[in-house]
């Protein structure tokens, strides 16, 4: 019931934006904004994609912002996400949606995608880990498994995220910060990738099918700037991540672990929390604005009957 609460609050508001709005981003299916790990709907009135539901809904498109756990697998957050999309759609009369996944809302749409594909019409991999991240290769290791120090720093994780959920109303969700970390992990990615394997190219560094035996359509754009400027105080400890990525990365996923389906762009100036806006749209200052990335690809969607 509250899941449904707020996106009854949300549907209110995009359609009460259109009254006066245009239509360049008025998709055929309403869009779906998933977050990653550690990542929420909103907390204090601050979106987690930062002004782009906003960006969204001004040029008539139908958009919701969804609450899964905050910390958990990819297959847990994927049920949850499944049970808010027959929300959405019995609200809405719709057929299907358009999912955008940053991060973990990656493998969280695609399980969707995969288990449903009824109920999606299209799956857009934002700075997702499609491949795993070496960042939680690196965490991993450092924390022998079934150790003492595994179990203090789950514990510690977890009272993070549960802090989190309950500051954005969802701390009914369960949390599991070990089984989130072995879901983001390149072992864990590749056997998810073999459950579900729609929108992965057939090599590391490769490119997709945009259009998917299921029938569903797959997208995904990331950035590769780990610092992007300097008035972002969280740009250094992207900085000091991305030293365990090789090649171009975001600070926390390569470009080539993003790719899923159309590589659209994986070389944006952009560091993973870039990729949503953040921090409170501090970005690079001769990159194009990440909200107009999300309205540009809205309008490709429209464009594509979507």
């Amino acid at each position: 019931m509250k899941h449904c609460v707020k996106l009854l609050a949300v549907l209110a508001l995009c359609f009460g934006s259109t009254v006066h709005a245009g239509s360049a981003t008025a998709t055929k299916n309403p869009i779906v904004l998933v977050h990653g790990l550690f990542g929420f709907d909103s907390i204090l009135g601050i979106d987690y994609f930062y002004g782009v539901p906003n960006a969204l809904s001004r040029d008539g498109a139908r958009v919701f912002v969804t609450s899964v756990s905050a910390a958990n697998s990819s297959e847990v957050r994927g049920e949850q996400l499944r049970q808010e999309i027959q929300e959405i759609l019995a609200i809405t009369g719709a057929k299907k949606v358009n999912l955008i996944g940053h991060s973990h809302g990656a493998p969280t749409s695609r399980y969707v995608a995969s288990v449903s594909p009824e109920l999606v019409a299209s799956v857009t991999s934002v700075g997702g880990v499609n491949w795993g991240s070496p960042v939680a290769d690196a965490v991993r290791g450092v924390i022998p498994e079934g150790s003492f120090s595994e179990a203090v720093v789950s514990a510690v994780a977890n009272a993070f995220v549960d802090t989190i959920e309950f500051l954005s109303g969802s701390a009914s969700l369960p949390t599991n910060s070990l089984k989130a970390l072995e879901s983001l992990s390149t072992a864990g990615t590749l056997a998810f990738n073999q459950r579900y394997p729609e929108g992965v190219p057939s090599y590391y560094c490769g490119q997709g099918r945009e259009l998917e035996s299921n029938g569903v359509y797959y997208y995904s754009w990331s950035g590769s700037n780990p610092y992007t400027n300097v008035f972002d105080a969280v740009d250094p400890f992207m900085e000091i991540t991305s030293w365990v990525i090789s090649g171009p990365n975001d600070g926390l996923v390569s470009s080539c672990s993003s790719r899923l389906g159309r590589v659209l762009n994986d070389r944006y100036d952009m560091n993973h929390l870039d990729e949503i806006n953040q921090t409170f749209g501090i970005t690079h200052l001769f990159e194009v604005d990440p909200k107009s990335v999300y309205v540009n690809h809205a309008k490709r969607l429209k464009n594509m009957g979507l």
